[in-house]
């Protein structure tokens, strides 16, 4: 999953980057909040975490203008105002959840996992679909009842896939969405990815609609139950 990242305390900002990404997120950050207003208006993100203290342009203003752009992508919200009518301008903005600064890291992440689930229909930190299972917590996959190990990129790949099933999505449309914006990309990158699942899940455990691009077979996974 791709995440963009808006916080303009550096130390702060490349803390959680590093946290996020070794959690098996795409990491894309931001300083201000002009470049938080132009990157969440032209990247596909899965999720937003904002801190709304921004210079140039206040989170909130940020946030406003992405919901008025029919831009719906979670939005956590990171933040030192602690008050209750702060809280309750933030959600009516938007928000879909609020973090107090502050705050544990551990927190951060099973929130926005949480996030992540809820806006796919999954309410458990575990992906199960059939007899695929994927732990986002401990970034461990089981096929069968039998652990398989999985990179990085093949964990981001995997639950991207498993929280859109049966959806078809493009080589290009999962390269933004898998990686972050300064990663090096080669050009077949994700059908080499798609390979080597394949070669631990079964090849027909991915399906390819030609001329349109990759999907997770739901009705495979149920099928090895």
């Amino acid at each position: 999953m791709r995440l963009l990242l808006v916080e303009d305390d550096p130390e702060l900002r490349q803390s959680l980057g590093k946290g996020l990404r070794e959690r098996g997120y795409a990491v894309d950050e931001a300083s201000s909040g002009d470049e938080a207003w132009f990157m969440g208006e032209t990247e596909p993100y899965d999720l937003i975490v904002l801190d709304l203290g921004l210079p140039e342009v206040p989170g909130l203003k940020v946030l406003q203008h992405w919901r008025r752009a029919g831009i719906i992508t979670p939005v956590l919200i990171l933040t030192a105002r602690g008050a209750w009518h702060e809280k309750v301008e933030g959600f009516r903005a938007g928000a879909d959840d609020y973090l107090t600064k502050p705050f544990h890291f551990e927190e951060l992440v099973v929130r926005l996992q949480a996030l992540g689930r809820r806006m796919r229909g999954f309410g458990s930190p575990v992906l199960e679909i059939g007899a695929l299972k994927l732990d986002e917590g401990s970034q461990k996959a089981s096929w069968s009842g039998k652990e398989i190990d999985l990179t990085g990129t093949e964990f981001r790949l995997l639950r991207y896939l498993m929280l859109h099933p049966d959806k078809v999505f493009s080589a290009s449309h999962l390269v933004e969405h898998v990686y972050d914006f300064n990663e090096e990309k080669e050009s077949n990158v994700i059908e080499v990815y798609i390979s080597r699942l394949r070669r631990k899940l079964g090849h027909d455990v991915i399906g390819t609609r030609r001329g349109q691009g990759y999907f997770l077979r739901s009705e495979v996974l149920r099928s090895h139950r």
